[in-house]
Parts: C-alpha cells; sequence; structure tokens
C-alpha cells in the first residue's frame, strides 16, 4: 500500500536585513571574489551581493524568518552571466528577477534609499 506523501510549502514571512550599503559595482566583485562569495545576483537592474551566515537556514527553518547579515548592491542595468574582475577571475552572476523573495529584497532596497534620499535632502534644506 503506498502512502502520500505531505508536501507543505510554507514560505518565509520575514527578512530581516542588519545591513545595507550602496557600492560601486567593482568594489562590490572585487569584495565577493576576496570574501569567498560563489555567486552575485542580478535583479532588475541592479547587483545584489548577500552575506548570509549559516544558522541564519537553522533559524529560518524554526522561525519561517531569515536574517541577512550584510547587502550590498548597485546599479547594473545589463544582465551579464559573468563578471571579469580580473584577467584570470570571474564570478557569476545569477538573474533571479523572476523571483518573489529577491523581487521583494530589492523593493525594501529601494524604498529605503529613496528614504535615505529625502532625509538628507530635508538636513541639506534646513539653515
Amino acid at each position: 500500500m503506498k502512502r502520500n506523501m505531505d508536501v507543505e510549502i510554507s514560505p518565509t514571512r520575514k527578512i530581516t536585513i542588519l545591513g545595507l550599503d550602496k557600492r560601486s559595482v567593482n568594489d562590490i566583485v572585487w569584495c565577493a571574489t576576496t570574501y569567498g562569495v560563489n555567486r552575485l545576483y542580478w535583479v532588475r537592474g541592479y547587483l545584489i551581493c548577500a552575506e548570509v551566515y549559516e544558522k541564519s537556514f537553522e533559524h529560518e527553518i524554526k522561525k519561517h524568518e531569515f536574517p541577512i547579515s550584510q547587502i550590498c548592491y548597485a546599479e547594473f542595468p545589463k544582465y551579464e552571466k559573468l563578471y571579469e574582475v580580473d584577467k584570470s577571475l570571474q564570478i557569476p552572476i545569477v538573474n533571479v528577477s523572476d523571483m518573489k523573495i529577491f523581487q521583494s529584497v530589492l523593493k525594501a532596497i529601494l524604498e529605503k534609499e529613496k528614504e535615505s534620499q529625502t532625509k538628507s535632502t530635508s538636513k541639506e534644506a534646513k539653515p
């Protein structure tokens, strides 16, 4: 007698980004390669490098919340599968534009960037 297997789709409810920096593409790819990151992500015209610790996955399984320790991002209009860091060094870039989780992360990043620009503009306008 065959038993049916239960399959539950249980998406992550919350992502917490602990550090966020806009950087140049060159700085991101150099940092990523020297830090041992094996891929970068491309989402709708932006390059993203995410630093995630092993414990984050355990936390996600238990709580459905995923902490990301650091995200660096840069405008990167045209998707490329590989980025040449140096003559003998390339880093792959994965197009994740169609993934909901990355769409949500990019939306949050751009909202934070807009909020930061508004704050800095209002500070400059004050006498």
